[in-house]
C-alpha cells in the first residue's frame, strides 16, 4: 500500500522519534515497525541502541495510554471507543479473564501473545494496578520483544517487509514459552495458597 510506504520514508526522516512515534500511535503491528528499525539500522540510518530505544519507549508508552483508558475510563469506555483502537470487546473479555487468573504477571507475558497482548492493558487500568509495577512489567516485556523484531529486521536488511513470512518461526516459540511461564506460575500460586 503506498501510504505505508509513505508512512515508513516519514518515520525514516524523523528517525528515532519516527520509530517511537510509529509504536505509540500502532497503526502498524509493532511486528513490523520495529523490523524496520531494523532495516534502518543495518542501512545505517539508525545506530542499534536509537533502535532498541526508540522500540522500547514507544512500545510501553503505546501501553501506557491503553492502561489509562482502562483506569479512567473503564470498561464502558472500551465498550464504546475501542474499535477506535483496534481493541474488541472479545480482546477485552480474553485479557480480564487471564488478567484474573494471574494477576500482574500476565502483564509481562501477555506481551508475546497475540490478541491478549494489545488488550490486558486495559484491565490492568480498570483493576487500579499500581502504575509503577504496570510500568515496570510493560517496560521490561518490550525488551525482549524490540530486541527480536530489531535483530530480525538487520539480518533481512532490504527484504525487511518480508517480516511476516519470517516471523512465525520465532513468534510460535515465543507465545508457547510465555503460556507455559503463565500456567507454572499459575499452579506454583496456587499450591502456595
Amino acid at each position: 500500500m503506498e501510504w505505508i510506504h509513505g508512512l515508513f520514508h516519514f518515520f525514516q526522516q524523523l528517525g528515532f522519534i519516527g520509530i517511537t512515534l510509529g509504536l505509540m500511535v500502532e497503526v502498524i503491528p509493532s511486528e513490523i515497525v520495529l523490523s524496520y528499525a531494523g532495516y534502518l539500522v543495518y542501512s545505517g540510518n539508525l545506530t542499534f541502541f536509537s533502535a532498541m530505544l526508540a522500540g522500547i519507549l514507544g512500545g510501553t508508552v503505546a501501553q501506557l495510554f491503553v492502561y489509562w483508558i482502562g483506569l479512567y475510563g473503564g470498561r464502558p469506555f472500551v465498550q464504546k471507543f475501542g474499535k477506535w483502537i483496534l481493541i474488541t470487546p472479545d480482546h477485552v473479555q480474553k485479557s480480564e479473564k487471564w488478567f484474573n487468573q494471574y494477576g500482574p504477571t500476565v502483564v509481562f507475558f501477555a506481551r508475546f501473545i497475540p490478541v491478549v497482548r494489545h488488550a490486558i492493558s486495559i484491565p490492568a487500568g480498570i483493576s487500579k494496578m499500581p502504575f509503577s509495577t504496570f510500568f515496570l512489567y510493560t517496560f521490561a516485556a518490550m525488551i525482549p520483544w524490540t530486541l527480536l523484531f530489531v535483530l530480525l529486521g538487520i539480518n533481512l536488511g532490504e527484504n525487511w517487509s518480508e517480516i511476516e513470512q519470517h516471523a512465525s518461526t520465532y513468534i510460535k516459540p515465543l507465545i508457547i514459552f510465555a503460556t507455559v511461564s503463565l500456567l507454572v506460575y499459575f499452579i506454583l500460586k496456587r499450591r502456595k495458597r
